[in-house]
């Protein structure tokens, strides 16, 4: 059985690296950073959920630890 492998595996290995070398193709992509219509792109909306979480997390931890003392 390892004499069986050991080909199969070289012929294998062989394949995916010349399949791996066909993919070595150049892509041109251009992207536009500047459309400025995008709402999670403004700092502000950032800063308003940041606080909103904060406010959250901090009333519930708090809601969670009253005790009946």
């Amino acid at each position: 059985m390892q004499i069986i492998k050991l080909p199969f595996l070289s012929i294998v290995s062989i394949l995916l690296g010349v399949v791996s070398f066909a993919q070595d193709k150049t892509v041109d992509v251009n992207i536009n950073t500047n459309s400025g219509g995008s709402w999670y792109a403004q700092p502000w909306v950032w800063i308003v959920g940041a606080a909103v979480f904060i406010l959250l997390l901090v009333a519930l931890t708090r809601s969670g630890s009253k005790s009946d003392a």
